[in-house]
């Protein structure tokens, strides 16, 4: 797929990528920090936004950026919106289902995503109106239109508690009438995977922009429906995300949306 920006966020993903296959073979001795409870960073996690950064600018050093590390950094209406590594509680331990999302808006829309998984070297991108790839082939969202067939993910919303009561409804509805529920604890490669059709559906409470900007560009560019808990286009504004193939987005919004 030729687009500027996914070259430039391709060549970010792999030097950051490489750096985190590294990590990976000494976590011994990989610094960890709480920033709140059940939130954590590591130095891989500031080292791989400072990558990522280091090479949007070089390329565009007037874009603004939107780091889940370093927060934001003002420019002009172009903004990257990056998560240097979605799924650090699972990278600490070693459970190999982490991932890199950068997504890039103009004017407010989704014009560029990418989604990398360093350890499996699978690349998802997509851009408005020229589809979603994974590896350079074309992927779409899986057939499925009936729950009682659907294979899920799913998050907990371990860092709003709070919220834990209506999930915990949500996933007592869900399940059994599904045929099978994972929650893999990498949002981002969790909506790559409905993507392509791995998952036919995915639900979550309390995401950031970085969690699921790219995610979001990649299922609507392979076929897929994407929404907030109500059923619009709030998802940034209060971290909700129902996704699927339009059959299975509509069914879980049936359920979900009386929830909440």
């Amino acid at each position: 797929m030729n687009h500027p920006f996914i070259t430039i966020a391709e060549k970010a993903a792999r030097l950051a990528g490489r750096m985190m296959r590294q990590a990976v073979d000494r976590l011994d001795k990989v610094k960890i920090s709480e920033k709140s409870q059940n939130d954590f960073v590591t130095e891989v996690d500031q080292r791989s936004e400072a990558m990522i950064i280091d090479a949007i600018r070089e390329a565009y050093p007037s874009h603004s950026i939107l780091g889940e590390e370093g927060g934001a950094i003002a420019g002009d209406e172009t903004q990257w919106i990056i998560d240097p590594l979605d799924g650090t509680a699972n990278f600490i331990h070693g459970f190999p289902h982490f991932s890199i999302s950068i997504a890039v808006k103009q004017q407010g829309r989704l014009e560029a995503a990418l989604i990398y998984d360093p350890l499996r070297d699978e690349m998802f991108i997509a851009a408005r109106g020229k589809g979603a790839q994974l590896n350079q082939r074309k992927i779409r969202v899986s057939q499925v239109k009936k729950l009682s067939e659907s294979f899920l993910g799913t998050g907990f919303p371990y860092k709003e508690m709070k919220n834990f009561p209506s999930y915990l409804k949500m996933f007592e509805t869900i399940t059994p009438l599904s045929s099978n529920i994972r929650r893999a604890g990498s949002a981002a490669l969790d909506l790559a995977y409905v993507a392509c059709g791995r998952l036919d559906g995915f639900w979550e409470y309390g995401l950031s922009p970085w969690d699921m900007a790219a995610g979001i560009l990649l299922i609507r560019e392979a076929g897929g429906m994407v929404s907030d808990f109500q059923g619009g286009e709030n998802y940034f504004e209060s971290g909700q995300v129902v996704a699927g193939t339009p059959g299975i987005l509509k069914e879980l919004l049936k359920i979900i949306r009386p929830l909440t």
